[in-house]
């Protein structure tokens, strides 16, 4: 039962004036997010134009920054089919990787997921199966690959909230059904991220919040940065034990 931090995704600058969009940044910001309770950071490289990148030398540079300035905390990354646009461009650039994350999102939607899940097991690397929906659920199991796999990572983009949570106790009950035993990882989007920080509280189950889910606070007010972001859940976390 942790809080991982979420950096940036792909938010633009304009999303928020703490977004930290280059190596240097993250690392600092990272740090930051550590010093205020953060257990493990989800980053997105990003290249020297700015843009979401998994060639090597974005990655490396990234990974490298994020573990000097914060040893001992696992580091995680997306393997989203956008950042490439091209399944074997993903491929390719997982390969060439040197200094290796810790562990990887995998979206269960995408086409090239079985393929990306295999090529990080290749290479030592932990895999978050990302779950959006019940058939992603469904394509997890009927895959297999849910014993196989660092964690679930139950994520609901859904902004009504009896909508999301609707589709969060679909997944839910497809893992039930398939004996699916895995640490979870629950969490919102925007208008979403605080009712599922409690409701993975409630459950003993991890969550993370960060700029990449959203920027406001439980008041509703914009918070400072990841930092801040990370403190109010973990606060939220510790009030439920």
């Amino acid at each position: 039962m942790i809080v991982q931090t979420c950096i940036n995704g792909a938010r633009g600058a304009d999303f928020h004036p703490q977004l930290p969009l280059d190596a240097d940044a993250m690392a600092r910001d990272g740090a930051a997010s550590v010093a205020a309770g953060a257990a493990e950071l989800h980053v997105h490289a990003r290249g020297l134009d700015g843009r979401e990148s998994l060639a090597p030398a974005a990655m490396d540079a990234t990974v490298l920054a994020l573990r000097r300035a914060c040893p001992g905390t696992l580091i995680g990354v997306s393997t989203g089919a956008w950042i490439e646009n091209d399944g074997q461009r993903t491929l390719v650039a997982i390969a060439g990787w040197r200094e290796l994350p810790d562990y990887a999102s995998v979206n269960l939607s995408e086409a090239a997921a079985p393929l990306v899940m295999e090529s990080l097991r290749q290479r030592g690397i932990g895999i978050e199966a990302g779950l959006a929906s019940i058939a992603d659920a469904e394509r997890l199991v009927s895959l297999d690959h849910g014993g196989r796999v660092l964690r679930i990572l139950i994520e609901i983009s859904e902004q009504t909230l009896d909508e999301a949570f609707a589709v969060a106790g679909g997944i839910e009950k497809v893992l039930e059904r398939a004996g699916i035993r895995r640490a979870i990882l629950l969490h919102g989007e925007n208008a979403t991220v605080w009712p599922f920080v409690e409701r993975a509280a409630a459950r003993k189950w991890s969550t993370r919040v960060g700029l990449e889910d959203g920027k406001e606070l439980p008041d509703g007010t914009v918070a400072a940065g990841n930092a801040a972001l990370t403190a109010a859940a973990v606060a939220i976390f510790r009030a439920g034990r």
